[in-house]
């Protein structure tokens, strides 16, 4: 298991999460908790078929990584928290 750092924001109507680590891989849901399951599932889905394709899985680089680089991952009034993540067997 891996853990991964999680954006969440918020909408208009309902929240939305990204992991940076994990490009083109998005949740949504009602509520934050809601919103976090989703996108664990989401993760360990795309992480799957990454590696069913055959390609590298992502490492997790961690919200220290992410605190020293220029650009920031996050607007001011986003939550970070990270999910705890079952990779695929073959890795």
């Amino acid at each position: 298991m891996e853990k991964y750092l999680i954006v969440i924001g918020k909408s208009e109507h309902n929240y939305g999460a990204y992991s940076p680590d994990v490009p083109g891989c998005i949740a949504t849901g009602q509520t934050v908790e809601e919103t976090i399951a989703r996108m664990k599932e989401a993760l360990e889905f795309h992480l799957n078929g990454m590696a069913e394709d055959g390609d590298p899985l992502p490492e997790p680089r961690g919200l220290r990584f992410y605190l020293n680089q220029s650009e920031p991952i996050a607007q001011p009034d986003d939550l970070l928290t990270q999910v705890e993540v079952r990779l695929p067997e073959a890795v």
